[in-house]
């Protein structure tokens, strides 16, 4: 399954490989990724392939966003179809 997966925070040096190495641990593919320092402000939007065997998607979105948390980044997963039906008028 596809996510889409926000980063926002304090731009410093380690951020994308921070996030990089949590998919990585959880067998998660980066399919593409793009981002953007804005003044200080890090900004970053990863499309990324979910294995389906993966224990639960609520858990591993949590985990992340709570990991970033203690990073002081603001970290968001979405599934792709929830993502896509926000977007679409």
């Amino acid at each position: 399954m596809r996510a889409v997966i926000s980063v926002v925070g304090k731009d410093r040096p380690g951020i994308l490989a921070f996030v990089a190495n949590n998919c990585a641990v959880r067998n998660i593919n980066i399919v593409d990724v793009t981002q953007k320092v804005l003044q200080d402000l890090f900004t970053m939007i990863m499309i990324v392939d979910i294995p389906e065997d993966l224990d639960n998607f609520h858990k591993v979105a949590d985990e992340m966003e709570h990991e970033g948390d203690a990073e002081g980044l603001k970290i968001h997963v979405m599934h792709e179809d929830i993502f896509n039906a926000m977007h679409t008028i």
